[in-house]
């Protein structure tokens, strides 16, 4: 992204969660080697995620701050609005107010901007060398005519003597890290949440194997129960309704000794039974109505039993056509979706293969609120797959030339699905979403566990959940 600006890797800023003494915390770090670690846009959006994702699981956050402010010629972009550079101080405000404590330490030049977010911190260090002001000597002389040194005007040591800004002055950086180290070993601890966690079991089959068993291709089925089997404390999972919509599979297990509920997608074809008595294959990886239907109320269980849900993505979206409209798949997706949306319980979503359309929502994407959206690198993310895409675009292409009295030829035909396609195929890889914030990480599907242990971890750290209401369910 900012290609056209030399690039911004990273966005300029450095997110995630690690452990201090022990304790979990989110660490949002400023590089000052991209632009003298100014905000871009998506520098501010991924600065406010990690802020939200520290506000949901009440994660104590420190920010190694080094940043020139807003990326001016950008401004337009990054000042005014709710998920811009303003929002990331008003969380420091709210966090602050909710107990969450946060860290700032300032390790380089903090102007304009870039000094409110260590001020309204619990805690304010800051090194020697280091600058804090809201203008600087260049903007202060321009503005005013005061000629004034950086270090008069905002150095570590006016700031400690003079206006009492800061609470520790450091003389370098292994200073600052080592007196961050010893606050955070010294706070206490909150009570804990009410998630059911036991001595962690490893699963009972390598994770090495899913490597064998998952197959990105739609062409190709395969059985997510194995791939669960995998992640799951001693590969042991109690199945809901096994028999009943089954290309839903839904159940209780636990990962990294925490309880949870599983709703995932199953790519094997099933045999399903209709109230009538006729049998009909149900294509893996789609939804219908009785696996939505078995779904909605798993997770309303869930959420009625305090029950962590982990939603596995590989998902083509829900079931089309005459038959499917007439046992209702409207209404029993949109049952799944309202459960999904009011759910109180953490929520932690896996793309494993693709996710498109509506089936993306009802399994709890990023709009769903889920705590975590993790991604494999086989993952596809959009509103359907590039072939889809570029088969219907092609088709409405088609039917406008021929209201025009043109024809496509073959060769434009293919020239035109195969732009639209490369197109879709480029949008749909997870890390065009990971860039844009669609997802929070790209993992290695031998790490699913350990990243799920975690997430788990972290929401742990929040003992509150709200009452359970949906509303008007469709019935």
């Amino acid at each position: 992204m900012y290609e056209e600006w030399g690039g911004a890797p990273a966005a300029g800023v450095i997110t995630g969660m690690a452990r201090v003494q022990s304790r979990m915390v989110m660490i949002i770090a400023n590089d000052a080697t991209v632009k003298a670690g100014a905000f871009f846009p998506m520098t501010s959006k991924k600065v406010i995620r990690a802020q939200n994702i520290a506000i949901e699981n009440r994660i104590p956050t420190i920010y190694l701050v080094d940043s020139a402010g807003v990326f001016l010629p950008l401004q337009e972009d990054v000042f005014p609005d709710t998920d811009d550079f303003g929002r990331v101080f008003r969380n420091n405000a709210v966090m602050s107010a909710m107990g969450i404590p946060q860290i700032a330490a300032i390790m380089g030049m903090c102007v304009a901007g870039g000094g409110y977010l260590p001020v309204m911190c619990d805690h304010l260090l800051m090194t020697d060398g280091s600058g804090l002001f809201l203008a600087g000597p260049a903007l202060v002389q321009a503005a005013i005519g005061q000629k004034v040194s950086a270090e008069e005007l905002g150095g570590a040591a006016m700031h400690s003597a003079i206006s009492g800004t800061i609470d520790f002055r450091e003389p370098n950086d292994e200073a600052c890290i080592a007196r961050i180290r010893s606050i955070v070993e010294k706070w206490g601890y909150r009570r804990l949440s009410p998630w059911d966690r036991k001595k962690p079991v490893d699963p009972a089959l390598a994770a090495e194997e899913i490597y064998g068993i998952f197959d990105p291709s739609p062409a190709r089925p395969y059985d997510m129960k194995e791939v669960l089997a995998r992640v799951l404390d001693g590969s042991r999972f109690d199945e809901y309704k096994p028999e009943y919509g089954k290309t839903l599979i839904c159940g209780y297990g636990r990962i990294g000794g925490f309880a949870v509920g599983i709703v995932a997608n199953q790519k094997l074809h099933a045999q399903q039974t209709d109230h009538e008595g006729h049998k009909r294959v149900e294509f893996g990886g789609v939804i219908y109505t009785e696996s939505a239907e078995k779904a909605a109320r798993f997770i309303m269980d869930c959420n009625q039993n305090l029950i962590p849900l982990v939603f596995f993505h590989d998902v083509n979206g829900f079931m089309v056509g005459r038959d499917a409209e007439w046992s209702g798949i409207i209404k029993a997706g949109a049952k799944m979706v309202n459960a999904v949306s009011n759910s109180v319980v953490p929520k932690i979503t896996v793309i494993v293969g693709g996710s498109f359309g509506a089936g993306h929502y009802a399994m709890c994407g990023k709009a769903y609120d889920p705590r975590f959206v993790f991604a494999w690198p086989t993952a596809r993310y959009a509103v359907m797959s590039g072939e889809s895409a570029a088969g219907t675009l092609v088709e409405i292409k088609v039917k406008q030339l021929e209201r025009g009295g043109k024809k496509l030829s073959e060769e434009e035909r293919k020239e035109l699905y195969d732009s639209v396609k490369r197109t879709y195929d480029e949008q749909t890889d997870p890390r065009y979403g990971a860039a844009r914030l669609w997802v929070d990480k790209i993992i290695d599907p031998i790490e699913t566990r350990d990243a799920i242990t975690q997430a788990l971890e972290a929401a742990a750290l929040n003992p509150d959940v709200a009452e359970f209401k949906v509303g008007v369910l469709q019935t």
